[in-house]
Protein backbone atom coordinates (compact mmCIF):
# COMPACT_ATOMS: atom_id res chain seq x y z
CA UNK A 1 0.00 0.00 0.00
CA UNK A 2 1.25 3.55 -1.13
CA UNK A 3 0.10 6.38 1.16
CA UNK A 4 0.21 9.74 -1.20
CA UNK A 5 0.25 12.76 1.33
CA UNK A 6 -1.76 15.75 0.77
CA UNK A 7 0.89 17.96 -1.03
CA UNK A 8 1.43 15.21 -3.43
CA UNK A 9 -1.96 14.48 -5.22
CA UNK A 10 -4.37 17.12 -6.74
CA UNK A 11 -7.64 15.99 -4.39
CA UNK A 12 -8.99 18.82 -2.75
CA UNK A 13 -12.17 18.93 -0.62
CA UNK A 14 -13.37 22.21 -2.62
CA UNK A 15 -14.38 19.37 -5.27
CA UNK A 16 -16.04 17.02 -3.26
CA UNK A 17 -19.83 16.62 -2.71
CA UNK A 18 -20.40 18.51 0.68
CA UNK A 19 -22.87 16.37 1.12
CA UNK A 20 -20.24 13.14 0.80
CA UNK A 21 -18.00 15.13 3.05
CA UNK A 22 -21.15 15.38 5.72
CA UNK A 23 -21.04 11.85 5.65
CA UNK A 24 -17.45 11.12 6.27
CA UNK A 25 -17.16 13.29 9.14
CA UNK A 26 -20.62 11.95 10.50
CA UNK A 27 -18.91 8.45 10.52
CA UNK A 28 -16.12 9.62 11.64
CA UNK A 29 -17.37 11.16 14.46
CA UNK A 30 -19.47 8.01 15.83
CA UNK A 31 -16.06 6.05 15.62
CA UNK A 32 -16.24 4.42 12.47
CA UNK A 33 -13.56 4.58 9.58
CA UNK A 34 -14.73 6.23 6.27
CA UNK A 35 -12.84 7.17 2.89
CA UNK A 36 -14.03 8.35 -0.33
CA UNK A 37 -13.47 5.19 -2.49
CA UNK A 38 -12.88 4.38 -5.89
CA UNK A 39 -14.32 6.14 -9.33
CA UNK A 40 -14.57 10.28 -7.95
CA UNK A 41 -11.05 9.73 -6.58
CA UNK A 42 -9.82 8.50 -9.97
CA UNK A 43 -12.00 11.02 -11.55
CA UNK A 44 -10.66 14.21 -9.47
CA UNK A 45 -7.03 13.31 -10.10
CA UNK A 46 -7.76 12.98 -14.01
CA UNK A 47 -9.48 16.34 -13.51
CA UNK A 48 -12.72 15.49 -14.41
CA UNK A 49 -16.19 16.07 -12.50
CA UNK A 50 -17.23 12.94 -10.96
CA UNK A 51 -20.72 11.76 -11.54
CA UNK A 52 -21.29 10.85 -8.18
CA UNK A 53 -19.46 9.99 -4.99
CA UNK A 54 -19.14 6.91 -3.31
CA UNK A 55 -17.85 5.96 0.30
CA UNK A 56 -16.66 2.79 2.01
CA UNK A 57 -16.59 2.19 5.93
CA UNK A 58 -15.99 -0.25 8.35
CA UNK A 59 -19.62 0.07 9.83
CA UNK A 60 -22.17 -2.39 8.89
CA UNK A 61 -25.30 -1.54 7.24
CA UNK A 62 -27.39 -1.83 10.39
CA UNK A 63 -24.94 0.53 12.30
CA UNK A 64 -24.86 2.96 9.13
CA UNK A 65 -28.78 3.36 9.09
CA UNK A 66 -28.43 4.21 13.02
CA UNK A 67 -26.21 6.99 11.65
CA UNK A 68 -27.97 8.97 9.41
CA UNK A 69 -31.85 9.00 9.47
CA UNK A 70 -32.03 9.73 6.18
CA UNK A 71 -30.73 6.63 4.96
CA UNK A 72 -32.13 3.36 3.33
CA UNK A 73 -30.79 -0.20 3.19
CA UNK A 74 -30.78 -1.59 -0.54
CA UNK A 75 -29.54 -4.51 -2.08
CA UNK A 76 -29.31 -8.46 -1.48
CA UNK A 77 -26.53 -9.42 -3.56
CA UNK A 78 -24.75 -6.19 -2.47
CA UNK A 79 -26.38 -5.29 0.96
CA UNK A 80 -25.78 -1.13 0.72
CA UNK A 81 -26.83 2.17 2.64
CA UNK A 82 -27.70 5.00 0.75
CA UNK A 83 -27.66 8.62 2.50
CA UNK A 84 -30.05 10.79 0.79
CA UNK A 85 -29.56 14.23 1.08
CA UNK A 86 -32.61 15.74 -1.59
CA UNK A 87 -31.70 14.70 -4.99
CA UNK A 88 -27.84 13.28 -4.27
CA UNK A 89 -27.58 10.45 -2.94
CA UNK A 90 -23.92 8.70 -0.97
CA UNK A 91 -23.94 5.34 -1.37
CA UNK A 92 -22.31 4.09 1.60
CA UNK A 93 -20.70 0.24 1.47
CA UNK A 94 -19.20 -1.52 4.03
CA UNK A 95 -15.37 -3.22 4.05
CA UNK A 96 -15.62 -6.16 1.42
CA UNK A 97 -13.64 -9.43 2.96
CA UNK A 98 -12.67 -12.58 1.41
CA UNK A 99 -14.88 -15.29 0.71
CA UNK A 100 -14.39 -18.22 3.10
CA UNK A 101 -15.17 -21.04 1.52
CA UNK A 102 -18.05 -22.11 3.99
CA UNK A 103 -21.39 -22.77 1.94
CA UNK A 104 -22.93 -22.73 4.85
CA UNK A 105 -23.02 -19.07 5.63
CA UNK A 106 -25.96 -17.22 4.28
CA UNK A 107 -23.99 -14.05 3.78
CA UNK A 108 -21.95 -15.42 0.87
CA UNK A 109 -22.72 -17.68 -2.54
CA UNK A 110 -21.21 -18.49 -6.03
CA UNK A 111 -22.50 -20.91 -8.97
CA UNK A 112 -20.80 -23.67 -9.90
CA UNK A 113 -19.24 -21.03 -12.63
CA UNK A 114 -17.73 -19.28 -9.76
CA UNK A 115 -20.10 -15.98 -10.01
CA UNK A 116 -20.39 -14.29 -6.78
CA UNK A 117 -24.57 -14.78 -6.39
CA UNK A 118 -24.56 -12.78 -2.47
CA UNK A 119 -21.60 -11.22 -1.33
CA UNK A 120 -22.36 -9.87 2.41
CA UNK A 121 -18.96 -11.39 3.91
CA UNK A 122 -17.47 -7.89 5.38
CA UNK A 123 -13.72 -7.29 6.06
CA UNK A 124 -10.94 -4.57 6.57
CA UNK A 125 -9.77 -2.09 4.31
CA UNK A 126 -7.15 -4.04 3.10
CA UNK A 127 -9.30 -6.61 1.95
CA UNK A 128 -11.33 -4.46 0.26
CA UNK A 129 -9.40 -3.21 -1.75
CA UNK A 130 -8.47 -6.72 -3.11
CA UNK A 131 -11.89 -7.23 -3.83
CA UNK A 132 -12.22 -4.17 -6.25
CA UNK A 133 -11.95 -4.58 -10.18
CA UNK A 134 -9.64 -2.32 -11.41
CA UNK A 135 -6.70 -1.22 -10.28
CA UNK A 136 -7.69 2.59 -10.81
CA UNK A 137 -10.69 2.13 -8.52
CA UNK A 138 -8.33 0.91 -5.71
CA UNK A 139 -7.79 4.47 -4.46
CA UNK A 140 -9.23 5.66 -0.64
CA UNK A 141 -9.02 9.01 0.54
CA UNK A 142 -9.47 9.87 4.27
CA UNK A 143 -10.52 13.03 5.67
CA UNK A 144 -8.39 12.38 8.98
CA UNK A 145 -5.00 13.01 7.13
CA UNK A 146 -6.12 14.26 3.38
CA UNK A 147 -4.25 11.04 2.02
CA UNK A 148 -4.71 9.33 -0.75
CA UNK A 149 -4.08 5.50 -0.07
CA UNK A 150 -3.16 3.83 -2.94
CA UNK A 151 -3.55 -0.36 -2.81
CA UNK A 152 -2.74 -1.80 -6.03
CA UNK A 153 -0.58 0.58 -7.92
CA UNK A 154 -3.89 2.93 -9.26
CA UNK A 155 -2.14 6.21 -9.51
CA UNK A 156 0.46 4.35 -11.43
CA UNK A 157 -2.35 3.14 -13.63
CA UNK A 158 -3.38 6.22 -14.25
CA UNK A 159 -0.86 7.71 -14.92
CA UNK A 160 0.06 5.21 -17.76
CA UNK A 161 -3.60 5.00 -18.76
CA UNK A 162 -3.96 1.93 -18.65
CA UNK A 163 -7.10 -0.41 -17.36
CA UNK A 164 -5.66 -3.43 -15.18
CA UNK A 165 -7.64 -5.84 -13.31
CA UNK A 166 -6.74 -6.67 -9.72
CA UNK A 167 -5.93 -10.38 -9.04
CA UNK A 168 -6.25 -13.11 -11.82
CA UNK A 169 -8.73 -11.79 -14.78
CA UNK A 170 -10.02 -15.49 -15.25
CA UNK A 171 -11.38 -15.70 -11.63
CA UNK A 172 -12.25 -12.03 -11.53
CA UNK A 173 -14.56 -11.97 -15.17
CA UNK A 174 -15.81 -15.46 -14.05
CA UNK A 175 -16.70 -13.80 -10.36
CA UNK A 176 -18.38 -11.31 -12.13
CA UNK A 177 -19.01 -11.15 -16.12
CA UNK A 178 -20.25 -7.32 -16.32
CA UNK A 179 -16.38 -7.08 -15.44
CA UNK A 180 -15.64 -7.13 -18.95
CA UNK A 181 -18.36 -4.57 -19.84
CA UNK A 182 -16.85 -2.02 -17.17
CA UNK A 183 -13.62 -2.79 -18.69
CA UNK A 184 -14.82 -1.31 -22.13
CA UNK A 185 -16.92 1.44 -21.07
CA UNK A 186 -13.77 2.85 -18.94
CA UNK A 187 -11.42 2.04 -21.54
CA UNK A 188 -13.61 4.23 -23.40
CA UNK A 189 -14.58 6.82 -21.23
CA UNK A 190 -10.93 7.47 -19.74
CA UNK A 191 -9.54 7.12 -22.98
CA UNK A 192 -7.18 4.34 -22.00
CA UNK A 193 -5.77 0.99 -23.62
CA UNK A 194 -6.96 -2.52 -21.46
CA UNK A 195 -4.18 -4.04 -20.10
CA UNK A 196 -3.10 -7.03 -22.35
CA UNK A 197 -3.49 -9.26 -19.13
CA UNK A 198 -6.87 -8.16 -19.13
CA UNK A 199 -7.89 -7.96 -22.67
CA UNK A 200 -7.05 -11.49 -23.33
CA UNK A 201 -9.29 -13.46 -22.02
CA UNK A 202 -12.47 -11.03 -22.40
CA UNK A 203 -13.26 -13.40 -26.43
CA UNK A 204 -13.02 -16.88 -24.36
CA UNK A 205 -15.06 -15.29 -21.91
CA UNK A 206 -17.59 -13.36 -23.13
CA UNK A 207 -20.31 -16.18 -23.13
CA UNK A 208 -20.51 -15.90 -19.48
CA UNK A 209 -22.40 -12.77 -20.02
CA UNK A 210 -25.40 -14.66 -20.94
CA UNK A 211 -25.43 -16.06 -16.76
CA UNK A 212 -25.95 -12.32 -16.37
CA UNK A 213 -29.99 -11.49 -14.98
CA UNK A 214 -31.85 -9.75 -18.11
CA UNK A 215 -32.61 -6.70 -15.76
CA UNK A 216 -29.33 -5.92 -14.72
CA UNK A 217 -27.64 -6.48 -18.16
CA UNK A 218 -30.33 -4.00 -19.56
CA UNK A 219 -29.06 -1.24 -16.87
CA UNK A 220 -25.61 -2.36 -18.20
CA UNK A 221 -26.46 -1.46 -21.52
CA UNK A 222 -27.86 1.89 -20.84
CA UNK A 223 -24.20 2.94 -19.05
CA UNK A 224 -22.66 1.55 -22.14
CA UNK A 225 -24.78 3.49 -25.08
CA UNK A 226 -26.79 6.26 -23.40
CA UNK A 227 -23.92 7.87 -21.39
CA UNK A 228 -22.12 9.52 -24.36
CA UNK A 229 -19.64 6.97 -25.52
CA UNK A 230 -22.28 4.66 -26.91
CA UNK A 231 -21.01 4.86 -30.59
CA UNK A 232 -17.00 4.08 -29.45
CA UNK A 233 -18.47 1.16 -26.90
CA UNK A 234 -20.35 -0.56 -29.71
CA UNK A 235 -17.56 -0.96 -31.85
CA UNK A 236 -15.25 -1.85 -29.21
CA UNK A 237 -18.43 -4.31 -28.09
CA UNK A 238 -18.56 -5.71 -31.51
CA UNK A 239 -14.48 -5.96 -32.07
CA UNK A 240 -14.05 -8.12 -28.29
CA UNK A 241 -16.88 -10.38 -29.56
CA UNK A 242 -19.27 -9.48 -26.60
CA UNK A 243 -22.09 -8.42 -28.79
CA UNK A 244 -22.31 -11.62 -30.67
CA UNK A 245 -23.14 -13.10 -26.90
CA UNK A 246 -25.76 -10.21 -25.74
CA UNK A 247 -27.32 -9.61 -28.65
CA UNK A 248 -26.86 -12.15 -30.92
CA UNK A 249 -29.00 -11.09 -33.77
CA UNK A 250 -27.62 -8.28 -34.28
CA UNK A 251 -24.05 -10.06 -34.28
CA UNK A 252 -25.47 -12.48 -36.86
CA UNK A 253 -27.39 -9.58 -39.07
CA UNK A 254 -24.16 -7.32 -38.83
CA UNK A 255 -22.08 -10.26 -40.27
CA UNK A 256 -24.99 -10.58 -43.17
CA UNK A 257 -24.99 -6.94 -44.19
CA UNK A 258 -22.86 -7.07 -47.03
CA UNK A 259 -23.92 -3.69 -48.17
CA UNK A 260 -23.16 -2.00 -45.00
CA UNK A 261 -26.94 -0.20 -44.47
CA UNK A 262 -27.07 -1.66 -40.42
CA UNK A 263 -23.54 -0.91 -39.31
CA UNK A 264 -24.40 2.68 -41.09
CA UNK A 265 -27.78 2.95 -39.27
CA UNK A 266 -26.38 1.76 -35.85
CA UNK A 267 -22.97 4.51 -35.75
CA UNK A 268 -25.66 7.18 -37.33
CA UNK A 269 -28.05 6.61 -33.88
CA UNK A 270 -24.88 5.96 -31.57
CA UNK A 271 -23.50 9.36 -33.11
CA UNK A 272 -26.80 11.16 -32.76
CA UNK A 273 -27.01 10.07 -28.81
CA UNK A 274 -23.65 11.11 -27.84
CA UNK A 275 -24.16 14.07 -29.03
CA UNK A 276 -27.08 15.16 -27.78
CA UNK A 277 -25.05 13.63 -24.54
CA UNK A 278 -23.09 15.76 -24.95
CA UNK A 279 -25.10 18.97 -25.07
CA UNK A 280 -27.54 17.64 -22.06
CA UNK A 281 -29.96 16.53 -24.46
CA UNK A 282 -32.81 14.00 -23.46
CA UNK A 283 -31.98 10.61 -24.79
CA UNK A 284 -34.02 7.35 -24.32
CA UNK A 285 -33.05 3.51 -24.85
CA UNK A 286 -36.05 3.30 -27.18
CA UNK A 287 -34.34 4.62 -29.94
CA UNK A 288 -31.52 2.82 -29.27
CA UNK A 289 -32.55 -0.62 -29.45
CA UNK A 290 -35.01 0.55 -32.22
CA UNK A 291 -31.94 1.21 -34.58
CA UNK A 292 -29.95 -1.67 -33.25
CA UNK A 293 -32.83 -4.24 -34.12
CA UNK A 294 -34.74 -2.67 -37.09
CA UNK A 295 -32.41 -4.85 -39.84
CA UNK A 296 -33.41 -8.02 -38.03
CA UNK A 297 -37.21 -7.34 -38.00
CA UNK A 298 -36.94 -6.55 -41.38
CA UNK A 299 -35.04 -9.76 -42.63
CA UNK A 300 -37.44 -11.60 -40.07
CA UNK A 301 -40.08 -10.03 -42.13
CA UNK A 302 -39.04 -10.97 -45.26
CA UNK A 303 -38.48 -14.45 -44.12
CA UNK A 304 -42.25 -14.40 -43.25
CA UNK A 305 -43.41 -13.44 -46.28
CA UNK A 306 -41.80 -15.39 -48.36
CA UNK A 307 -42.37 -18.89 -46.22
CA UNK A 308 -45.59 -18.09 -44.86
CA UNK A 309 -47.51 -16.54 -47.26
CA UNK A 310 -48.74 -13.69 -44.69
CA UNK A 311 -49.53 -10.18 -45.96
CA UNK A 312 -46.85 -7.32 -45.03
CA UNK A 313 -48.50 -6.36 -42.26
CA UNK A 314 -48.71 -9.32 -40.37
CA UNK A 315 -45.49 -10.33 -41.18
CA UNK A 316 -43.77 -7.20 -39.39
CA UNK A 317 -46.30 -7.63 -36.64
CA UNK A 318 -44.66 -11.12 -36.30
CA UNK A 319 -41.03 -10.43 -36.73
CA UNK A 320 -41.20 -7.31 -34.23
CA UNK A 321 -42.61 -9.09 -31.56
CA UNK A 322 -40.42 -12.49 -32.13
CA UNK A 323 -37.04 -10.42 -32.39
CA UNK A 324 -38.27 -7.94 -29.19
CA UNK A 325 -39.29 -11.41 -27.38
CA UNK A 326 -35.54 -13.05 -28.43
CA UNK A 327 -33.72 -9.66 -26.90
CA UNK A 328 -35.59 -9.83 -23.96
CA UNK A 329 -34.08 -13.33 -22.71
CA UNK A 330 -30.45 -11.79 -23.07
CA UNK A 331 -31.65 -7.55 -21.96
CA UNK A 332 -34.81 -6.95 -20.10
CA UNK A 333 -35.90 -4.14 -21.82
CA UNK A 334 -39.08 -2.38 -20.05
CA UNK A 335 -42.20 -2.23 -21.25
CA UNK A 336 -42.54 1.40 -21.83
CA UNK A 337 -39.65 1.14 -24.14
CA UNK A 338 -40.78 -1.89 -25.84
CA UNK A 339 -43.80 0.06 -26.94
CA UNK A 340 -42.21 3.30 -28.28
CA UNK A 341 -39.99 0.90 -30.24
CA UNK A 342 -42.78 -0.90 -31.91
CA UNK A 343 -44.25 2.79 -32.67
CA UNK A 344 -41.24 4.10 -33.93
CA UNK A 345 -40.71 1.07 -36.22
CA UNK A 346 -44.82 0.95 -37.48
CA UNK A 347 -45.06 4.35 -38.36
CA UNK A 348 -42.38 3.56 -40.91
CA UNK A 349 -44.50 2.26 -43.26
CA UNK A 350 -47.46 4.32 -42.44
CA UNK A 351 -44.84 7.89 -43.08
CA UNK A 352 -44.47 6.88 -46.91
CA UNK A 353 -48.43 7.34 -47.13
CA UNK A 354 -49.23 10.65 -47.28
CA UNK A 355 -52.44 11.19 -50.01
CA UNK A 356 -55.29 12.97 -47.97
CA UNK A 357 -55.18 13.64 -44.61
CA UNK A 358 -53.20 11.06 -43.74
CA UNK A 359 -49.76 13.51 -43.63
CA UNK A 360 -52.07 15.77 -40.98
CA UNK A 361 -52.74 13.13 -38.55
CA UNK A 362 -49.17 11.60 -38.81
CA UNK A 363 -47.81 15.01 -37.67
CA UNK A 364 -50.22 14.87 -34.59
CA UNK A 365 -49.08 11.73 -33.34
CA UNK A 366 -47.42 11.35 -29.92
CA UNK A 367 -44.36 9.42 -31.97
CA UNK A 368 -44.07 10.98 -34.53
CA UNK A 369 -41.03 13.04 -33.73
CA UNK A 370 -39.23 9.82 -33.07
CA UNK A 371 -40.59 7.87 -36.10
CA UNK A 372 -39.44 11.03 -38.20
CA UNK A 373 -35.88 11.03 -36.80
CA UNK A 374 -35.35 7.56 -37.07
CA UNK A 375 -36.96 7.52 -40.98
CA UNK A 376 -33.60 10.25 -41.05
CA UNK A 377 -31.71 7.99 -39.85
CA UNK A 378 -32.52 5.30 -42.05
CA UNK A 379 -32.44 7.50 -45.10
CA UNK A 380 -28.54 8.52 -44.33
CA UNK A 381 -28.08 5.14 -44.43
CA UNK A 382 -29.95 3.75 -47.46
CA UNK A 383 -30.29 6.82 -49.27
CA UNK A 384 -32.40 6.53 -53.34
CA UNK A 385 -36.58 7.07 -52.19
CA UNK A 386 -35.88 7.22 -48.57
CA UNK A 387 -33.67 10.30 -49.12
CA UNK A 388 -36.78 11.95 -50.89
CA UNK A 389 -39.64 10.49 -48.39
CA UNK A 390 -37.39 12.74 -45.42
CA UNK A 391 -36.91 15.57 -47.17
CA UNK A 392 -40.72 15.62 -47.85
CA UNK A 393 -41.50 15.48 -44.60
CA UNK A 394 -39.13 18.43 -43.81
CA UNK A 395 -40.61 20.25 -45.80
CA UNK A 396 -44.17 19.25 -44.68
CA UNK A 397 -43.08 20.46 -41.21
CA UNK A 398 -41.55 23.22 -41.60
CA UNK A 399 -45.18 24.84 -44.09
CA UNK A 400 -48.01 26.37 -42.96
CA UNK A 401 -51.49 24.90 -43.63
CA UNK A 402 -51.43 26.39 -47.37
CA UNK A 403 -47.96 25.17 -47.91
CA UNK A 404 -48.82 21.72 -46.37
CA UNK A 405 -51.75 21.29 -48.35
CA UNK A 406 -49.98 22.20 -51.17
CA UNK A 407 -47.34 19.47 -51.13
CA UNK A 408 -50.17 17.04 -50.32
CA UNK A 409 -51.43 17.99 -53.80
CA UNK A 410 -48.15 17.17 -55.51
CA UNK A 411 -48.83 13.27 -54.62
CA UNK A 412 -50.68 10.40 -55.65
CA UNK A 413 -53.40 8.35 -54.90
CA UNK A 414 -51.03 6.33 -52.00
CA UNK A 415 -49.07 9.18 -51.27
CA UNK A 416 -46.50 8.76 -53.96
CA UNK A 417 -45.24 12.06 -56.13
CA UNK A 418 -47.11 12.17 -59.23
CA UNK A 419 -45.14 11.87 -62.50
CA UNK A 420 -46.34 13.25 -65.85
CA UNK A 421 -47.58 9.86 -67.62
CA UNK A 422 -46.02 8.97 -71.63
CA UNK A 423 -48.21 8.71 -73.85
CA UNK A 424 -48.25 6.36 -75.78
CA UNK A 425 -48.40 6.71 -79.96
CA UNK A 426 -50.29 4.72 -81.92
CA UNK A 427 -50.04 4.12 -85.76
CA UNK A 428 -53.36 3.31 -87.59
CA UNK A 429 -51.76 0.38 -88.98
CA UNK A 430 -49.60 -1.98 -86.93
CA UNK A 431 -46.39 -3.88 -87.76
CA UNK A 432 -46.04 -7.40 -87.36
CA UNK A 433 -43.40 -7.81 -83.77
CA UNK A 434 -40.00 -9.27 -84.70
CA UNK A 435 -37.39 -9.95 -82.30
CA UNK A 436 -33.87 -8.57 -81.99
CA UNK A 437 -32.42 -9.76 -84.85
CA UNK A 438 -35.04 -8.42 -87.35
CA UNK A 439 -36.28 -11.63 -88.25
Amino acid sequence: MKKIPRDAHAVSRKDISPNALKVLYRLKDAGYEAYLVGGCIRDLLLGLKPKDFDVVTNAHPEQIRQVFKNCRLIGRRFRLAHVVFGREIIEVATFRGHHSGDESTPKSSQSDAGMILRDNVYGSIEEDAERRDFSINALYYSVNDFCIYDFANGIEAIAERKIELIGDPETRYREDPVRMLRAVRFATKLNMQIAPGTLEPIQELAVLLKNIPAARMFEETLKLFLAGKGFDNFMLLNELGIIKQILPLVAKNLKQDSEGKMLQLITSAMQDTDERVAVDKPVTPAFTFAALLWYPVEVRAQTLLIESGLNELDAFNIAMMEVLDDVQRSIAIPKRFTLTIRDIWSLQSRLSKRAGRRAFKLLEQTKFRGAYDFLCLRAKAEGGDLQELAQWWHSFQQEDEAGREQLVQQLGKEGIERRPKRRRSYNKTRRPRTDQSGS
